[in-house]
């Protein structure tokens, strides 16, 4: 792999750490801004939001530019977006210093994305998509603890110092590191893009994502109350097993963009069917410990493992300069899935069966999208015969 996509892989790295480790950080947060708990946990629908509503604009604005200007740029919306953070003197500036970071987060990806298959063969694209999600899985194994406990230790304020610092390092890093483009990028009518957006097989895919993330979300959401409540371990013990989620997302993340490698249909389908049966499976195993930290194991695996073929499809049904736009939005829909996962695992808990149903209710996500899929597959399959039909008759 170049070292270009290691360079990629930091940037991905930074983001991930700022992403996440709020979660760790919020009952610091809720006491020194006097701030409710539920309160400083709208730190993290704001950042996700924030992906959201970026990812278009963002990469609409600089549809234009170089992208590694654009890379550069975005790592310096993500570092002046932390310095606000580690200097915010009240909740609603550490609120907006949030949103400021996530708007490059979307964008970051998309176009990371774009690069990243432009650097390898064709038969190694999906590969370099799964190697700048490494930073973003390493980051929950290492990155997040760490952060974790900087914050608990020399305050909430360090840990954003510390993840500004990364953003610093993963600047210089792309800088030196990620060539120039080889030709400026083709100019963008962001009419066309959204035609682009609107077709069918793009729109499949977004979905797909939605659903596929949310069913992961639904379930890890609540990782905690099911580990303590339904497989007896202790509070303590909580952050180790989240670690191991953590080892397999790498090893998923990185064995999804192989797969894709080798016939994206199949490792979409078979991706999906995996998160599926585990998450199915899941309603079981909770119950006892090994099995529910086995699970955990797997449903990292399996959820990651369909990050690099979800972005591949929707990078392939995407034409031309549309490319960074559907990347882009392709992320915001990981996000929009976090979201829909846990409103969905919160209303399962409230209002339905309870806390151990909702690996029940989260598997029906990714059956979902699979159907979708596979309803994608058989379309595309078709639009392939009806293409080649004239060139026979012709023959």
């Amino acid at each position: 792999m170049p070292l270009a996509l290691y360079a990629l892989a930091a940037g991905a790295f930074g983001i991930g750490v700022t992403e996440f480790v709020i979660m760790g950080l919020l009952l610091d947060v809720s006491a020194d801004l006097g701030v409710s708990i539920a309160t400083a946990g709208l730190l993290i629908s704001g950042y996700a939001l924030g992906v959201v509503l970026g990812a278009p604009i963002l990469t609409a604005a600089t549809a234009r530019m170089p992208r590694k200007g654009t890379l550069l740029g975005l790592m310096v919306i993500f570092t002046v977006g932390n310095l606000a953070c580690a200097l915010a003197p009240s909740y609603g500036l550490l609120m907006a210093g949030r949103v400021l970071t996530a708007f490059a987060h979307g964008t970051f990806f998309g176009v990371g994305s774009v690069v990243a298959t432009s650097l390898v063969a064709p038969d190694r694209r999906a590969s370099a998509i799964a190697m700048m999600f490494t930073g973003l899985t390493v980051a929950n194994i290492l990155g997040v603890p760490f952060g974790t406990w900087l914050g608990q230790h020399e305050g909430w304020r360090a840990t954003f110092w510390a993840v500004a610092a990364i953003g610093v390092a993963a600047l210089l890093v792309i800088a030196f590191l990620v060539p120039r483009d080889a030709a400026p990028p083709e100019a963008s009518d962001w009419r066309a893009d959204m035609r682009a957006m609107l077709r069918k097989p793009v729109l499949l895919g977004l979905a797909m994502t939605t659903l596929g993330f949310g069913g992961v979300f639904a379930v890890f959401t609540y990782i905690a109350p099911t580990l303590t409540r339904l497989a007896g371990f202790s509070e303590a013990a909580v952050s180790p097993i989240l670690l191991v989620f953590g080892a397999g997302m790498v090893v998923g993340n990185l064995a999804g963009g192989r797969l894709a490698d080798r016939s994206l249909g199949r490792a979409v389908l078979g991706s999906l069917l995996a998160l599926a049966l585990v998450l199915g499976l899941m309603t079981v195993a909770q119950h006892g410990q090994w099995t529910a930290v086995a699970f955990v194991f797997l449903l990292g695996i399996t959820g990651f493992g369909t990050v690099a073929p979800l972005q591949m499809w929707v990078l392939q049904r995407a034409e031309g300069a549309g490319q960074s736009l559907a990347s882009s939005l392709n992320i915001a829909a990981f996000n929009l899935g976090n979201a829909l996962g846990a409103s969905v695992g919160g209303w399962v808990i409230d209002h339905g069966p309870g806390l151990w149903a909702v690996p029940l209710a989260a598997a029906a996500m990714p059956v979902l999208a699979l159907l979708l899929a596979a309803a994608g597959m058989r379309e595309h399959r078709r639009s392939a015969t009806a293409a080649l039909a004239p060139r026979r008759r012709a023959a």
